[in-house]
């Protein structure tokens, strides 16, 4: 994985939670942390179990949403547009 790097808590739990999401590539990760799709899938692996590792490489492998350049052409959001916005990491207080 290269260099090791330190999340907090909630870091990782969001860098989790964006792997799960359909339709959040993994280039949206990478601007918001600083971590590649290998990177990504080390993290997922070591953060679950094997089983759950697993289904989650077969939801997202070949997924073309996950990947800008095979995304849509007409795609061009990282997030629902029914999603409550984000910014700096930190959901916004409802």
């Amino acid at each position: 994985m290269g260099k090791k790097v330190k999340f907090s808590e909630p870091e990782l739990d969001r860098i989790i939670e964006m792997a799960w999401e359909d339709r959040t590539p993994f280039e949206a990760i990478q601007a918001q942390f600083g971590v590649n799709e290998s990177q990504v899938i080390a993290l997922m692996r070591s953060n679950m179990k094997q089983s759950s590792f697993k289904m989650w490489r077969a939801r997202v492998q070949g997924r073309n949403t996950k990947h800008l350049k095979k995304s849509p052409e007409d795609l061009d959001r990282f997030r629902s547009s029914r999603q409550k916005s984000i910014s700096l990491n930190k959901i916004s207080k409802r």
